[in-house]
């Protein structure tokens, strides 16, 4: 008899720490992850960190998505904004923000056009330009002096 309420008593607790564990899967796989709102993911209940960001954010997108960080935009102006993200995701999001920062500056060395591209441009432009003819003329000379 001590033994069939034993095993009734362990089935209990097995059964009941499974289905703590598919209940922490469901939850987890409930959370957004990626770019969502800051109301979601502060309510995450985990801490979180922001850094100002200008600019593209399109491109941070991208970058993101690669690394996997839960992150949310808030604009604070045209053109700025603030960027929320885990404090848990620090190390994830530095590595991440190393690699947009990398981008944004080789795009922006690639729209600028190097100084000899320049000047040759001037100088074609003078060449194409009509040469302006000064017309020298001789003043009389006047009789009386």
């Amino acid at each position: 008899m001590k033994a069939s309420k034993l095993t009734a008593k362990w089935l209990a607790y097995v059964l009941g720490a499974v289905g703590q564990k598919i209940a922490k899967a469901h939850r987890t796989r409930l959370t957004p992850h990626g770019k969502q709102s800051v109301k979601k993911l502060m309510a995450h209940g985990a801490a979180t960190n922001s850094i100002e960001l200008s600019g593209e954010t399109k491109l941070f997108d991208r970058v993101a998505r690669r690394w996997n960080v839960d992150y949310a935009f808030y604009q604070t102006g045209p053109d700025k904004y603030l960027l929320f993200f885990k404090s848990q995701q620090a190390d994830t999001l530095t590595a991440c923000f190393a690699e947009y920062s990398k981008r944004v500056l080789s795009k922006s060395k690639s729209r600028r056009v190097p100084i000899r591209e320049q000047l040759k441009r001037a100088a074609d432009q003078l060449t194409k330009e009509r040469p302006r003819k000064r017309e020298r003329v001789k003043e009389a000379a006047r009789e009386d002096r």
